[in-house]
């Protein structure tokens, strides 16, 4: 019987997710992601073969409860754009 990797601090194993889950648990789209992982605001995917990469599931629930706490809390993007609405200039 093979191992499979665990998650750190859990007894699940690491789960790889694609770029098509990835986009439907953030809500972004395929540029955003790979713009947010440049600039270092995204987790970095990890390569699964030659032209193939994945995300570690636990790496993006993390990021997704991260900007949750951001709106609760009133700090980052999040919070600014979020239930206040937008003055307007006179």
């Amino acid at each position: 019987m093979t191992e499979k990797p665990l998650e750190r601090g859990t007894n699940r194993p690491t789960r790889m997710l694609r770029l098509p889950e990835v986009v439907a648990r953030t809500g972004l789209s395929r540029s955003t992601i790979y713009m947010r992982v440049e600039l270092g605001r995204f987790p970095r995917p990890v390569s699964l073969g030659e032209r193939a990469v994945g995300w570690i599931e636990a790496e993006i629930e993390a990021w997704i409860r991260a900007r949750a706490g951001e709106r609760r809390s009133g700090d980052g993007p999040a919070a600014r754009t979020h239930g206040t609405p937008k003055e307007e200039s006179a």
